[in-house]
């Protein structure tokens, strides 16, 4: 029986949004943007499910822009704050996800000064030292930083994050992928000038999500050749995926609740497991205290027989993540683990991240898995 822990990179398509988007492909034909009663079906369609996903998160419609994933969003959002809001200076963390990371590297160059706040070896942002960044420069900033880790499950305090730009007047940038669909959510009450959404997150679709961009920021078009998205992102809307992606955020709120229990009861059962079966020779990464109830890291010792966990558990029929997914072609390991441990060579990390459709059968079975493949006689 295959076992997939691996939500934190794409989650099962619930069978509603499934039954919504197979709706949507039998009735809609017309494009959006025609003038015909077909596209104008289909332009309400797009709007009422824009303005029912605005009001998940007490923002306006016009706040919600469509785009293609959460990669794409965090690409516009810095892309925009340099060219459009004359950034030069952008702070953000070692330990964001790549799709952050490498765009601050490629676009920033030698014009635009890049500052990393300091974090702990639970992930944690040093605020203090944030506030110090924002203190000592009077350069337009850009802050950008996740509100949860995908990889260890860290949680930012979002809301201080936001009033310290306030205070200091920067932009303030939140990749909340991981956590959009999984905890009550207020973009304005945080703060947060863009906030980045993916519906594969939430048991929606892969291929769509949106920028969420507060009233107060003009952006100029970030894609070229037509209107769309308050002519910030010229194309047609994926009608489709955007339907979905409606449906699985309606489908997450109505029980986000019972759905927050049953996985934190998962989560919590596989790290008693653990701790069970292998005591203090293995390490946890991430906070104690706040922490993204959806995700469970453990790190291994690492040694000859343990390099290859990700591997041989998939050939079990058991999957798991080292990482981000982002980096499953990459062969240097964790960015995030050796951005918060100094011998982050010396363990083994594995990624477990829960949904709805887990079961503890399904943790006594991965369990029994890692028993059989697990060597730990040798602690580097």
């Amino acid at each position: 029986m295959a076992i997939y822990f691996d939500s934190a990179a794409t989650t099962q398509l619930d069978k509603k949004v499934i039954e919504a988007m197979t709706t949507c492909m039998n009735d809609e034909v017309g494009n959006p943007s025609s003038t015909h009663s077909f596209g104008r079906k289909a332009k309400n369609k797009v709007e009422n499910c824009r303005r029912d996903i605005a009001a998940h998160f007490g923002a306006q419609p016009s706040e919600i822009i469509f785009t293609s994933c959460g990669t794409e969003s965090d690409n516009m959002t810095i892309k925009c704050a340099i060219e459009d809001l004359g950034v030069t200076r952008i702070i953000s963390s070692e330990v964001e996800h790549k799709a952050v990371l490498s765009t601050v590297k490629v676009l920033c160059g030698d014009t635009i000064q890049i500052d990393y706040v300091k974090v702990n070896e639970s992930g944690e942002v040093d605020l203090a030292h944030l506030e110090e960044l924002l203190s000592t420069s009077d350069k337009k900033t850009l802050v950008t930083l996740m509100h949860a880790n995908n990889e260890i499950g860290t949680i930012l305090p979002i809301k201080k994050v936001g009033d310290l730009c306030e205070t200091y007047k920067a932009y303030f940038h939140s990749d909340t992928v991981q956590t959009v669909g999984h905890f009550p959510i207020n973009f304005e009450e945080m703060g947060v000038h863009f906030a980045a959404c993916s519906a594969h997150k939430i048991h929606g679709p892969q291929g769509v999500g949106f920028l969420y961009l507060n009233k107060k920021i003009a952006l100029k078009a970030m894609l070229i050749g037509g209107g769309q998205e308050r002519g910030l992102r010229a194309g047609t809307e994926n009608l489709i995926g955007i339907t979905g992606m409606h449906k699985a955020l309606e489908l997450c709120y109505a029980t986000l609740d019972k759905d927050k229990a049953y996985i934190l009861e998962l989560r919590n059962y596989m790290k008693e497991q653990l701790i069970a079966q292998y005591g203090d020779q293995i390490r946890f990464n991430g906070s104690e205290k706040n922490f993204l109830y959806t995700v469970l890291s453990v790190s291994f010792p690492n040694n000859e027989n343990n390099g290859m966990l990700v591997f041989k558990l998939d050939m079990k029929g058991v999957a798991v993540s080292g990482g981000s997914a982002c980096n499953s072609g990459a062969s240097l390991g964790s960015h995030v683990i050796r951005g918060i441990y100094d011998n982050a060579e010396d363990y083994v990390p594995l990624r477990f991240s829960f949904s709805k459709h887990n079961t503890k059968e399904d943790i006594d079975i991965c369990m029994a898995e890692l028993k059989e493949l697990v060597e730990i006689t040798v602690i580097v």
